[in-house]
């Protein structure tokens, strides 16, 4: 068997991914393309083990820590996604950005200096405004 079928295969299923990871806005279809670049990493380990004729099967051994990393790294992606979900009520990534903070916790930081003035409602959204500006 040449090499070149697999790794030929092994590119196109990373592209695939990479395409899929950098296109897609719901969480868990970023998550399988990420396993299906994972497991074109894992295409061209063993292929490059058999094409070398390796004693120690290192690609072998090191696909088996592959796929345990992978599955370790879907179950915390689908218990974070699935989380984000019931609290936000929604899986886009683009929505995503801030997961920290809501509208209720935004507030003007107090200024020591003016300590006894009133808080002007005229500058409250710029603060907000502020705000979106350094985080964008």
């Amino acid at each position: 068997m040449h090499l070149a079928y697999p790794a030929v295969l092994a590119a196109l299923l990373f592209c695939t991914g990479l395409y899929g990871a950098l296109a897609r806005r719901n969480a868990i279809l970023v998550l399988m393309s990420v396993e299906l670049m994972l497991n074109a990493v894992n295409l061209n380990l063993v292929a490059f083990d058999v094409w070398l004729r390796d004693t120690l099967h290192s690609g072998q051994a090191l696909t088996l820590f592959t796929i345990a990393i992978a599955a370790a790294e879907i179950g915390i992606g689908l218990a974070i996604v699935l989380a984000v979900y019931r609290n936000r009520g929604s899986s886009d990534v683009d929505h995503l950005r801030d997961t920290a903070e809501t509208d209720d916790a935004e507030e003007l930081p107090d200024d020591p200096d003016d300590a006894d003035a009133p808080e002007d409602q005229a500058t409250a959204p710029a603060g907000k405004a502020k705000k979106a500006e350094a985080t964008a």
